[in-house]
Formats: C-alpha cells, sequence, structure tokens
C-alpha cells in the first residue's frame, strides 16, 4: 500500500505501550481499507500461525480471511493438536513455530501463556483472546463509534454485565481517544479498579444509572468459556442487568447497542435488541475484520 508506514510495538497482547497517535492511526487504516474494499499482495508468501485454545467463530474467520486478502496465508492449530502448556511448554512452541510463520495470533484461557509467547518468540504474537484482554474487540469497537457518531471526544459508552477482558481492553484504550466510559457490574464482578481509575470511568452497580443518556450500550455474555461451573451462580447474580428494550430506551436519542457476540438469548440480552433499529452489532462484527487487517499489515510487513 502506498502511505507512510505505520510503526507499532512488536506484539499486541493489550494496549501497553500504544500511544493515542497510533491507535488513531491504526483505526484510520481500518477505516480506509474497508472503504477500499482492499486486497492486494502486501503479505504474499507470509503465513499466520492460529494457535487457538478457545473456538471461535468471528476471530478465527476475519485473520484467515484478512491474510487471504492481504496475499497471506493462515494456518489453524487447535490445543488438541499442539498441547501448548501441556503437551509442549510454551517457550517450545514460540521457539517452534518462529522458525516456520512470520506471526502468531493466540486465542488462549490466561493471559500469562500469550504473554509468554511474546516473550519468547521472535515473530510478532498478537493476543487474539486471553482472560485479561481482547485488544482485536476494542479495535473494533472503536471503528463501529467512529462510523456512527464520527469520532470518539466526549461519547459516553456504557457497559453493563461482567467486569471481563473486553471490558478491560475498552478501558484501556478509551482515554487514548477520548472516550467517556460508564460501567455497572453486579457486585463482586468489578473490574481493575486500576483501570477504571485509568480511563476515569464511572462505575455504579445501576445499570440504568449507567445507560441514561448514553451513545452506546454495551454487553457481553455473562458466563464465559471456562467459567461453565458458575452459570447457576452468574445467572442469579446477573439477575437486572440485562440489555432488553427498556434499558435501550433509556439512551441518547441517537443511542446504538454493542455485543461482541455470541449473544446468549434471555440472558444478558434479548434477540430483539441484537436484531433491532439500534443495535450495529453486526457491523461490529464485520469491523472485526477490517481492523484485523490494519493490524496485520502492520505487524507482518
Amino acid at each position: 500500500m502506498g502511505g507512510d508506514a505505520l510503526t507499532l510495538p512488536k506484539d499486541l497482547l493489550d494496549f501497553s505501550g500504544y500511544g493515542a497517535q497510533a491507535i488513531r492511526e491504526l483505526i484510520a487504516l481500518a477505516d480506509r481499507l474497508k472503504r477500499e474494499r482492499y486486497r492486494g499482495e502486501d503479505l504474499k508468501g507470509k503465513v499466520l500461525a492460529l494457535l487457538f485454545e478457545k473456538p471461535s467463530l468471528r476471530t478465527r474467520t476475519t485473520l484467515e480471511v484478512a491474510m487471504v486478502h492481504l496475499g497471506g496465508h493462515a494456518v489453524y492449530l487447535d490445543q488438541k493438536q499442539v498441547g501448548i502448556g501441556e503437551r509442549e511448554p510454551v517457550k517450545d512452541v514460540a521457539k517452534n513455530l518462529e522458525r516456520f510463520v512470520e506471526g502468531i495470533a493466540a486465542r488462549v484461557y490466561r493471559h500469562g501463556t500469550v504473554a509468554a509467547l511474546a516473550r519468547h518468540a521472535r515473530i510478532p504474537v498478537i493476543n487474539a483472546l486471553s482472560d485479561r484482554a481482547h485488544p482485536l474487540q476494542a479495535l473494533a469497537d472503536l471503528l463501529t463509534l467512529k462510523e456512527v457518531f464520527g469520532g470518539w471526544e466526549g461519547l459516553e459508552v456504557a457497559w453493563v454485565g461482567d467486569g471481563n477482558n473486553v471490558l478491560n481492553s475498552l478501558l484501556e484504550v478509551a482515554p487514548l481517544v477520548g472516550l467517556r466510559v460508564r460501567v455497572a457490574t453486579p457486585k463482586g464482578y468489578e473490574p481493575d479498579p486500576a483501570l477504571l481509575e485509568k480511563a476515569k470511568a464511572y462505575f455504579t452497580h445501576d445499570p440504568k444509572e449507567a445507560a441514561f443518556g448514553a451513545h452506546a450500550l454495551y454487553t457481553d455474555v455473562w458466563t464465559s468459556m471456562g467459567q461453565e461451573a458458575e452459570r447457576e451462580k452468574r445467572l442469579k447474580d446477573f439477575r437486572g442487568f440485562q440489555v432488553n428494550g427498556e434499558l435501550l430506551s433509556l439512551l441518547h436519542p441517537e443511542g446504538i447497542f454493542l455485543h461482541c457476540l455470541p449473544a446468549h438469548y434471555g440472558e444478558e440480552t434479548t434477540e430483539e435488541a441484537v436484531h433491532g433499529p439500534k443495535s450495529r452489532v453486526f457491523d461490529q462484527a464485520e469491523n472485526r475484520l477490517h481492523t484485523a487487517k490494519a493490524v496485520l499489515l502492520t505487524l507482518l510487513k
């Protein structure tokens, strides 16, 4: 592609080491790629390893398609094949893969696993989800908000639900672009207080208070992969935190609904909310492709 190259840190594990300018340029690149429906040979001959402990629809598909659109390839390696940390130490997996491929995208249970991959591999490592962070999702969220509202400065995004990895990444990136975040979780499910403080986020245990007048209302599943044993307790604890028509009616008149998917209808949200007029959920999902292209173009160039 023409133009000046964007330089990012070697790895994308979270947004540590990323400044405001880097995030803005990354989203601008993703926006350009989307508008141009860009396909090229920028990564011709390059291969991305998808090292996944967890199954995926959006993450796997968007990374594979992004590599194809950029002239490269992806190879999928699941936990049954690799046994990362079990059949073979993380360090050894990293030392092998750096000899075969140009980058690793790891979707793992523990953040320590992806951090160890980055520490031991000489090639770029991308966090495709860990228990601490989901930076690829946050980038798609930013692109979606920019498309709807034209920018981020002064926007109020209300998060209702679990204080999880998706929220962590949103809180990390929000102060870099001037986004304001309100957070409502049940007691016992609060996010890291340091992240709340860094983002200057407003926190409450009342979802209606968080949602009132917000430009976007964002939620995620109450029970993620690996938390199945807690399901019944979580369903009880999260009562009153469902994003439905009543909660959406409290938004700013131009307010939108966001969800990183998959959605569990009847739990954290309703089918009517996901498929209703305020929803930008599927735009958000599509933007995972365009932001993935921007990241891959930059890190694997």
